[in-house]
């Protein structure tokens, strides 16, 4: 059935849910988890502010996730929101092949009091102690109390749309918004 060009479809099917879900872009973080060697880290698109008096975040993972069992042990987790011109690292964290430890190889990061790990030159790197978790399904939701946040100085941000990454860097954008005649009033 169409309706002014759209088309209607059954949201119980999961192809379906999954359409509607590829249209939604969302920025890409990593969220890291453990502490000593016992570390890990997952790409994802579900970081949600969920107050800001008080500061809440609030991540979505899958409970079989790497990731999941240490923030049930250690009660904290990162979230390290990407930068544009950090894909491959958002393709190394959602890598089947590479796993727990391995995945900081090569990769600049510190340590938070907490044990958790946080990437470098990320946007954002935010030290998260869990103020709650709620299973349902396959899924948990973690909402985190910020406890620190480092801030890069440069705006760009990874996106993920309709199955693809997809980078915005708010200097290039706008110069480039400039060649094709957008007044700035209208993007700033």
């Amino acid at each position: 059935m169409s309706k002014h060009g759209l088309h209607l479809l059954t949201a119980s099917t999961p192809p379906h849910f999954y359409s509607a879900l590829r249209r939604v872009a969302a920025g890409v973080s990593i969220v890291t988890a453990g502490r000593d060697d016992d570390i890990t880290g997952v790409t994802t698109a579900s970081l949600v502010s969920l107050s800001v008096e008080p500061p809440r975040l609030m991540i979505n993972l899958g409970r079989q996730s790497s990731a999941f069992p240490l923030i049930v042990r250690d009660g904290w987790f990162g979230i390290n929101v990407l930068s544009s011109d950090q894909l491959a690292l958002a393709d190394r964290f959602s890598s089947p092949h590479i796993a727990g430890r391995q995945k900081f190889e090569g990769v600049e990061w510190s340590r938070h009091a907490s044990g958790v790990p946080l990437l470098q030159h990320a946007q954002a790197a935010i030290a998260c102690e869990v103020d709650e978790i709620i299973e349902r399904y396959d899924h948990a939701i973690i909402v985190g109390r910020p406890d620190t946040i480092e801030l890069a100085p440069r705006l760009s941000s990874l996106l993920y749309w309709n199955e693809q990454y997809v980078e915005v860097d708010r200097n290039a954008d706008l110069d480039l918004l400039a060649e094709v005649g957008v007044p700035p009033a209208h993007v700033r």
